[in-house]
């Protein structure tokens, strides 16, 4: 599978991927399901790298004191918005506004994707970011209109 950033912008991302057929109905619902769990993770603060603390710790996590206050002393980061999923022919592209979500829900999506593809559906390619020049974005209806105000 072919990962690649173009153009990011967190706060009106497009992520684009490529199938190796048209999707069907199952494939999408899988492609989709993973989506809105990863946003919702996001929505609720999930990907925050300013409070990592049982990944910091390493592998001995027996025993480990969590500072519950931790939290709270680091800044939030919080997705904001979601479009709906869109398709034609074998890509699929879903508009995000990552808030202030810390990089690291790029690299779990990427792996999620990663899996996703071995396991349910055959995704040759991702694009986080940009757009592709024969489906403009303007013509989506799931991305919020106030995006292209001046």
């Amino acid at each position: 599978m072919k990962i690649q950033f173009r153009e990011f912008n967190p706060f009106d991302l497009w992520i684009w991927l490529k199938f190796s057929t048209v999707p069907s109905a199952r494939e999408r619902e899988y492609v989709e399901e993973l989506f809105d769990s990863w946003f919702y993770l996001g929505k609720l603060g999930a990907f925050n790298a300013e409070n990592l603390q049982v990944q910091e710790t390493g592998l001995d996590i027996s025993y480990m004191n969590y500072d519950s206050e931790a939290y709270d002393k680091s800044l939030l980061a919080l997705m904001h918005n979601k479009g709906d999923f869109e398709y034609q022919g074998d890509w699929a592209r879903c508009w995000f506004d990552l808030g202030t979500s810390d990089a690291i829900a790029l690299d779990i999506l990427i792996n999620a994707i990663q899996q996703l593809g071995v396991e349910y559906v055959t995704i040759d390619e991702v694009y986080i970011g940009g757009e592709n020049p024969d489906w403009p974005v303007e013509e989506s209806e799931s991305r919020p209109s106030f995006i292209y105000d001046n």
